[in-house]
C-alpha cells in the first residue's frame, strides 16, 4: 500500500497557502491567467497530487505582475525584475546593478506620472472649454426662441390678416 499524499497543511510549512481559486477571486483574474504566469516562470506553485498550493511568496510576485502589468511593464520586464531580485541577496555587485535597474524604472515611472498629469491638466482644459461653449450655445438658443416667440406675437397671423380684409 502506497503513503497517502500530504495534505494540505502537512505540507505547508511555512504559513499560509492559497488556492488558484482564491488567487483568482482575490485579484479578479482567470485560473487560466494565474496558469499562463506559471507557464511562463514568474510563479511556481507547490503540487500535491494535481492541486496547486499557492504560498505568499507567489501571492506576492502575482500582486507585482498584475501591478507591472497595469504599469506597461512587459512580461520580460517583470520576469528581469524577479530575477534580479533572486539574485541579488549575494554579492554586492548584484545589488548595485539591481539597484540600478530600481532607479531606472523609477526614473520612467516618475516620466510617466508627469505626463499623464500634463494630459489630465489638458482635458480638465479641454473639458472646461466644451462646458463654456455648450452654455453659451443654450444661451443663444434661448434668446433667440424668446425673441422669435415675441415676433410672433406682434405680427398677426396669415390666417388673421385675410379676415380683416
Amino acid at each position: 500500500m502506497s503513503d497517502p499524499l500530504p495534505t494540505i497543511r502537512e505540507h505547508d510549512l511555512n504559513g499560509t497557502t492559497y488556492t488558484i481559486g482564491e488567487l483568482a477571486k482575490e485579484f479578479d483574474i482567470t485560473t487560466r491567467a494565474i496558469r499562463f504566469y506559471e507557464d511562463e516562470g514568474l510563479i511556481s506553485p507547490v503540487r500535491i497530487g494535481s492541486k496547486r498550493l499557492y504560498r505568499r511568496r507567489d501571492r506576492a510576485r502575482l500582486k507585482l505582475i498584475l501591478r507591472g502589468k497595469r504599469l506597461g511593464f512587459t512580461l520580460a520586464e517583470i520576469r528581469e525584475t524577479f530575477n534580479l531580485y533572486d539574485e541579488a541577496h549575494g554579492e554586492a555587485h548584484q545589488l548595485r546593478y539591481y539597484l540600478s535597474v530600481l532607479e531606472e524604472k523609477r526614473q520612467h515611472l516618475i516620466r510617466q506620472r508627469e505626463d499623464l498629469e500634463e494630459t489630465l491638466r489638458e482635458l480638465d482644459h479641454s473639458y472646461a472649454h466644451c462646458e463654456q461653449l455648450l452654455a453659451q450655445q443654450e444661451q443663444h438658443k434661448v434668446k433667440d426662441h424668446g425673441t422669435a416667440a415675441a415676433s410672433r406675437q406682434a405680427r398677426p397671423s396669415p390666417a388673421a390678416t385675410r379676415m380683416e380684409d
